[in-house]
């Protein structure tokens, strides 16, 4: 059988969140509520084509939440939407015993609940310092960045037994990059050009859930 993508293999399934899992993204509504939210959409935009180094820009976008009371967070989180086919795939991976991992650029106090909701356990994401009440304008701990993303694919296979070939990435950003290059099928979702040029496969319009078809 060697490693052709039968049926019934274990797949592991990482996904990105921010306009991959969910359709916003998460730094870009926080920065509305700062009133920076113009200024921090642009830079979000040129990070995710590629033209900005992720974690230095994430540093800079971060600052400009300085004040912002952490209620905000909850409000940001009441926004979100899944994206289309979204939930359809988490309820057919978990069918399957599939496991699944969500990496971010985003926050935990975003992305914890969203995915407490549908069942997924493996969290990997960013965290916003805060005191008294307000967000410092600082991220806590080390980034999750481009290299981190595929750190933790490898990681989470390791973990689940599952050979890199039977994983699969899903992103749209360049700091998915590594992370759909590591994997044994790396799919574009609604991607960036550079994104979707590097992909093994990309959906350009359809929900997430076509990825079933492809396994």
């Amino acid at each position: 059988m060697g490693h052709s993508m039968g049926e019934g293999r274990r797949r592991l399934i990482v996904m990105d969140v921010d306009s991959t899992f969910i359709t916003a993204e998460q730094i870009d509504l926080l920065a509305t509520r700062a009133g920076t939210g113009e200024q921090v959409a642009a830079i979000t935009e040129r990070a995710m084509a590629g033209e900005l180094d992720f974690a230095a820009s994430l540093t800079e976008r971060v600052a400009t939440l300085a004040g912002l009371p952490v209620q905000v967070l909850a409000e940001v989180r009441a926004e979100i939407s899944l994206s289309p086919g979204a939930a359809e795939l988490v309820t057919a991976a978990q069918a399957r015993d599939w496991p699944l991992a969500l990496v971010s650029g985003g926050f935990h106090e975003i992305v914890d609940p969203i995915a407490d909701d549908v069942g997924i356990t493996r969290v990997r994401a960013n965290r916003l310092q805060a005191r008294e009440g307000v967000l410092t304008g600082r991220v806590a701990g080390p980034i999750v960045d481009r290299a981190a993303k595929a750190t933790w694919l490898r990681a989470f296979a390791a973990e689940e037994g599952i050979d890199l070939i039977d994983t699969v990435a899903i992103g749209d950003g360049a700091n998915d990059l590594d992370m759909l290059a590591a994997a044994g099928l790396g799919i574009a979702f609604h991607a960036k050009p550079v994104v979707a040029a590097q992909a093994d496969r990309a959906i350009t319009d359809g929900g997430l859930d076509q990825v079933l078809t492809w396994l």
